[in-house]
C-alpha cells in the first residue's frame, strides 16, 4: 500500500515542508490517502515546538506556539477552508449562493469570528490539560482529525459539479485505502491513556453531523468542507480528551 510518490504528493500540497521536486501532479487526489501521515509530520512538529517552549515559557504561550507553528506548517489551509464554511453557510440562503461565498477569497465576518472562537476553544482547552500530555495530544489530534476528509470523500459526492475546474481533483478511496488510512490515523492514540480511546466516537460523530450537513445544503462536499472538516475534528478531540482526562 505505501507509495512514496504519492506521500511526496501530498506532502508538496498540504504542508510547507521542505520536499523533493515532484513533475506530475495527476495522481495528488489519491495522495489524500497519507492526509494523516501528514498529521504525524504536523502534529509532531507542533508537539516539539510545545514542548520546548514550555521549558521557557508560560504554558499558554507554548500552546499559542504550537499552533502557530501547525498553521505555518499547513500554510493555513484548513484553517481557510473551515473560515470560507463559515461564511459561506452563515451567509447562503441556497446551494448556489453557499458555493458562491466559498469560491470568494475574501473572509467575511463569520469566517473571522469562526476561526478565532475555534482558536479560543483550542487554546482554552490545551492550557488546562496537564503539560506533559499536550504534546502527546497534539500529535494525536493532527493524526485522528485528517481521517475525517476522507471519511467524507468515500461517502459523499463533490458538490460543484462537472463545470468545476476542481472536479477532476475529486477521489474516492476505496475500501483497502480507508483502512490504511485509518489505522495510520489511529496509531499515535497509543500514545495516550487507555481512556482517550472514546474521543475517537465524538470525532466520528463530529464527522457525520457535517457531512450530513453538507449534502443536506449543497449536496455534497467541497475542498473547503474538507479542510472545515478536518479543524472540526481536531478541535473535538481536544475537547474530548480534556473531559475525559478530567472525569475519568
Amino acid at each position: 500500500m505505501p507509495d512514496l510518490k504519492l506521500f511526496l504528493l501530498a506532502l508538496s500540497f498540504y504542508t510547507r515542508l521542505p520536499h523533493p521536486k515532484i513533475p506530475d501532479y495527476k495522481q495528488l487526489p489519491q495522495a489524500a490517502v497519507y492526509l494523516p501521515l501528514i498529521g504525524w509530520l504536523i502534529g509532531g512538529s507542533c508537539a516539539l515546538v510545545f514542548y520546548l517552549a514550555d521549558l521557557v515559557w508560560p504554558q499558554t504561550t507554548a500552546v499559542i506556539m504550537a499552533l502557530s507553528a501547525g498553521i505555518f506548517l499547513t500554510g493555513a489551509l484548513h484553517e481557510d477552508g473551515f473560515a470560507d464554511v463559515c461564511d459561506g453557510f452563515g451567509g447562503g440562503i441556497n446551494k448556489l449562493r453557499i458555493l458562491e461565498i466559498m469560491k470568494d477569497s475574501h473572509t467575511g465576518v463569520y469566517g473571522l469570528l469562526g476561526l478565532l472562537l475555534m482558536l479560543l476553544l483550542k487554546i482554552s482547552v490545551l492550557t488546562t490539560m496537564p503539560a506533559a500530555a499536550v504534546s502527546l495530544v497534539l500529535l494525536a489530534g493532527h493524526s485522528i482529525s485528517r481521517l475525517s476528509p476522507l471519511l467524507l470523500m468515500q461517502r459523499y459526492t463533490y458538490a460543484r459539479g462537472n463545470d468545476s475546474k476542481s472536479s477532476g481533483a475529486v477521489y474516492q478511496p476505496d475500501f483497502q485505502e480507508l483502512a490504511f488510512a485509518t489505522v495510520t490515523a489511529l496509531l499515535p492514540l497509543a500514545l495516550l491513556p487507555v481512556w482517550c480511546a472514546p474521543a475517537i466516537i465524538s470525532v466520528l460523530v463530529a464527522t457525520i453531523f457535517l457531512g450530513r450537513y453538507f449534502y443536506r445544503h449543497i449536496g455534497g462536499y467541497t475542498g473547503d468542507c474538507l479542510g472545515a472538516s478536518q479543524q472540526v475534528a481536531e478541535t473535538v478531540f481536544y475537547l474530548s480528551v480534556s473531559a475525559l482526562w478530567i472525569f475519568i
